[in-house]
């Protein structure tokens, strides 16, 4: 009897392969042979088991601290030390232009291994500034291949007739089903006094291009009352703003380039903003089931310290008035301060800093040395998890989830 054909073995193997349960074991099967090796690190196979079984998370990266590996017990935690050592999250493969003094390179987003980086002029980090010409530096790196794009400056012709700047947002979007995996968009919120403006780079044209200019009006909304863009969720293909209003979100289709507005101050979640002493802190958007919109929003008293989540859900996530209705009601373990730091993957991500670090003489402003602990709350189970501690000397601004397969399955992502 023949032997079968070498490529029905190996799409046996393949099948067999696509069923291991996370990426560890595939990692260790990898390891077996080099024929396991082959099959499983190419890039077809790779796609099919990323549908089936999502990527791990690895940790956090910090805008100016760095990586934050999952620790023991966290299941990730041999992934997350893989990683770390792989990795340099410290961006000191990425050259900073010749463009006078400016800040070390830090992360303003990260998606599918990439991670947006600006550096900025040390006279203009906070600035608020006149014309994008005088935005920081941005560039796109894989910390573990250790590739880099720079940026070009968005044409001055572009931005030369906007108004004065309030308000600018450097995001990644995602990669479409039929977008070469190495090609990536930087997606460029410019708020204005009048108007939004969205700037879009392409890594495969290397060109800023227009694509959306709503007025706030023709959103059938005045100019946010707190300018803040750079606290949004991404899910579903949609980047949510939920600190610019108290009472509607923002919303930005990347799929057609549309931006909408969604109301949030009716039924259960307009009850919860008016409990009387409790602290309500800023809301955040996950993915629900059935399509359903589904929010967030921690609430604290802090006299006792005790913290919870309201869970809330709208049926349809048009610009209807369709009332939020509770879901849930998940309480925190007591006795430290939490803060939400973001959203994806079907997680909610907590930091909470315990309360014997607490000091009340700074008015609810982190002290620069201090333990934070990093919890992810899985949306559809409720189950939280603490994934690692830090040490900072000087807080971070954002911290960004970091979502991966182990180093020896991972393909550079430029």
């Amino acid at each position: 009897m023949a032997p079968p054909a070498p490529h029905l073995v190996d799409e046996i193997l393949e099948e067999i392969f696509l069923h291991l349960p996370n990426p560890a074991a595939l990692a260790r099967a990898s390891t077996a042979c080099p024929r396991f090796r082959r099959i499983i690190t190419q890039g077809s196979f790779l796609r099919r088991y990323r549908k089936l079984h999502p990527p791990p998370l690895l940790g956090f990266v910090a805008d100016k601290a760095g990586f934050h590996p999952a620790q023991e017990p966290h299941p990730s935690a041999p992934l997350a030390r893989a990683l770390a050592d792989a990795a340099d999250f410290s961006y000191s493969f990425v050259p900073k232009p010749n463009n006078g003094w400016l800040t070390p390179w830090y992360a303003r987003d990260i998606r599918d291994g990439r991670v947006l980086l600006e550096c900025s002029s040390l006279w203009e980090t906070d600035a608020v500034f006149t014309n994008l010409a005088l935005r920081p530096c941005l560039a796109v790196c894989d910390p573990l291949s250790r590739r880099h794009v720079l940026l070009p400056p968005i044409p001055e012709e572009m931005t030369v007739q906007q108004e004065r700047l309030v308000g600018f947002e450097p995001m990644l979007a995602p990669i479409g089903e039929d977008e070469d995996e190495t090609s990536f968009k930087v997606i460029c919120t410019a708020h204005y006094k009048s108007k939004l403006v969205t700037f879009i780079f392409s890594s495969v044209t290397g060109q800023w291009y227009i694509a959306a200019s709503p007025t706030w009006s023709s959103l059938g909304t005045g100019e946010p009352s707190w300018p803040c863009l750079s606290h949004f969720n991404f899910l579903r293909g949609c980047f949510y703003w939920t600190a610019l209003w108290s009472d509607k979100l923002l919303v930005l289709d990347t799929r057609i380039m549309e931006f909408y507005i969604v109301y949030v101050l009716t039924g259960d979640h307009l009850q919860l903003l008016n409990q009387p002493h409790q602290s309500v802190c800023m809301s955040t958007i996950v993915d629900g089931t059935q399509g359903a919109l589904e929010m967030f929003t921690l609430v604290g008293d802090y006299s006792p310290n005790l913290f919870r989540l309201n869970h809330t859900t709208q049926q349809n996530n048009s610009e209807s008035s369709s009332e939020w209705q509770q879901k849930n009601v998940i309480a925190l373990p007591p006795r430290c301060f939490y803060f939400t730091v973001g959203a994806t993957e079907g997680f909610l991500f907590l930091r909470g800093v315990r309360e014997a670090q607490w000091d009340d003489n700074l008015h609810g402003v982190l002290p620069e040395d201090n333990d934070v602990d990093f919890f992810s709350l899985e949306v559809k189970t409720f189950e939280l998890k603490k994934v690692c501690r830090a040490t900072y000397y000087q807080f971070p601004n954002r911290v960004h989830s970091y979502f991966g397969f182990p180093p020896s399955l991972s393909k550079p992502s430029l």
